[in-house]
């Protein structure tokens, strides 16, 4: 039943769920109560209604598992980048069976040009929980790429429901009324956070623009 429901969840998207995702989707039900934070310090919070809010914050350098897709609808490249993840965070490696979920898990898309549109390249990447860190396991999946990141300083709006192009460009636009002209953030490149799995209908997500160097 679980594997049917997450079947339906996956053709939402124009995915086809494969018989192999039985076993990670099996472990991550166990335990999805088990969800470490990524670190952050929050630098200022702006806005007087929840709404209109929105936080600038500072995270550390840290190590991500990252995979690159470039499907022809953003849903269909971030599903089949976290299946790739799903199989890693599963595996059952010798120090135990499941390494454990950390979020948001972040999903970085840059915009064309003009700004209209998302370009098909969607970089999806999970980070390693504090006990890996140091050492984490390497990936049997060569797409997969474990991958040392910067400090990066972003500001941040929360907003429920889909991820879609759509509604992703919709989010930005708001994003940047609310902000108005500024030159401290980038303009082409920005990051999507997920809090949730698909199958919640009004998932958390944020909007992140990232803060020039």
């Amino acid at each position: 039943r679980l594997f049917a429901h997450w079947e339906a969840v996956a053709s939402t998207h124009r995915v086809s769920l494969p018989r192999d995702m039985a076993g990670p989707i099996a472990q991550m039900a166990r335990h999805r109560q088990a969800r470490e934070p990524v670190p952050y310090v929050s630098l200022s919070q702006h806005g007087k209604c929840e709404a209109a809010a929105y936080e600038e914050r500072r995270y550390p350098a840290g190590k991500w598992a990252c995979v690159t897709m470039g499907e022809p609808m953003y849903e269909q490249s971030i599903s089949m980048s976290f299946m790739k993840l799903m199989r890693y965070i599963c595996i059952p490696y010798p120090v135990g069976c499941h390494l454990g979920m950390t979020v948001p898990v972040l999903n970085e898309i840059h915009l064309t040009k003009e700004g209209t549109e998302m370009e098909r390249e969607v970089l999806t990447a999970y980070y390693l929980p504090g006990q890996f860190q140091q050492n984490p396991p390497v990936p049997t999946d060569p797409e997969i790429h474990i991958t040392e990141r910067a400090p990066l300083r972003v500001i941040t709006r929360v907003f429920y429901g889909m991820t879609t192009e759509e509604t992703i460009l919709r989010e930005i636009s708001l994003f940047w009324e609310l902000l108005g002209p500024t030159e401290t953030v980038l303009r082409e490149t920005y990051i999507v956070a997920s809090y949730e799995n698909p199958s919640v209908p009004q998932r958390r997500n944020e909007i992140w623009f990232i803060c020039r160097a």
